[in-house]
């Protein structure tokens, strides 16, 4: 399994973070990309990235952190890949629903990382929360494109859109919740090659562990409820969703091993 989505570097994981690797490991996780947020956290993701097998980072900078963010950023990052390997840029995008974020300065950020992307022929790692369409209009304008709207909450038409656009569509530990039918629908109904699996670890927590740190070991049990869903074999579905993200990020086929 492939954990398409996940904060590995977040200060959460400062405490124990080579045990998490290890629980990961131990439930059958092969590889993680994992997107910075933040400039000041390119440099101890590379090193993360550097030192443990299976580790796939992306640099961005993330709408919720506007206040991280400075005007110089966007020619930092342009700098910053062309010194370091990424896997994507990311994660990148708009936020609707904190209502406190600079919606300018966001589509600053936004679209500059887009052009970047677009120029380097790299994916795009997109954070979409109530703002699908804002993003949809942005993709299509900087087409063409490539890459995945982590943490997809959108409608089903929406969802055509964002594939017909290039995009992949990620799903984690909300599908894991009975009462999000629509996301468990789209789960069902959707392309199994449209399909990305993630955690969002330290985030996201599942079904059952309300109010816990999420980890990238719980892919297997998001796995276990996607398949579920689709009415399919777990390893199977667990096959094709690496198979997707090793396609849309140019991963090998490694294993974690350290």
């Amino acid at each position: 399994m492939i954990d398409s989505h996940c904060h590995l570097d977040a200060p959460e994981f400062d405490g124990d973070r080579l045990a998490v690797l290890q629980r990961a490991r131990a439930a059958g996780v092969t590889g993680l990309v994992v997107p910075a947020v933040a400039r000041e956290g390119w440099a101890a993701l590379a090193e993360l990235a550097a030192t443990e097998t299976g580790v796939f980072p992306a640099y961005g900078l993330h709408p919720m952190f506007l206040d991280r963010h400075r005007p110089d950023d966007l020619q930092a990052l342009e700098d910053w890949l062309d010194q370091h390997s990424a896997v994507a840029v990311g994660e990148a995008g708009l936020d609707g629903y904190v209502t406190d974020l600079d919606w300018d300065l966001q589509c600053r950020y936004f679209e500059g990382q887009l052009r970047i992307a677009r120029d380097r022929d790299l994916p795009v790692i997109l954070h979409a929360r109530r703002a699908h369409e804002a993003v949809l209009l942005a993709v299509r304008r900087q087409a063409p494109l490539r890459g995945v709207i982590h943490s997809y909450a959108g409608s089903l038409e929406q969802a055509r859109q964002f594939i017909d656009a290039g995009f992949l569509l990620g799903f984690g530990g909300p599908i894991t919740y009975p009462r999000a039918r629509r996301l468990r629908a789209l789960v069902s109904d959707l392309p199994v090659e449209a399909l990305l699996l993630e955690t969002d670890a330290p985030d996201q927590p599942l079904l059952g562990h309300q109010g816990a740190r999420n980890e990238p070991a719980q892919l297997a049990s998001v796995l276990a409820c996607a398949a579920q869903l689709r009415d399919c074999d777990p390893l199977w579905l667990a096959d094709q969703t690496s198979a997707n993200a090793r396609q849309l990020f140019g991963l090998p086929s490694s294993r974690l091993s350290r």
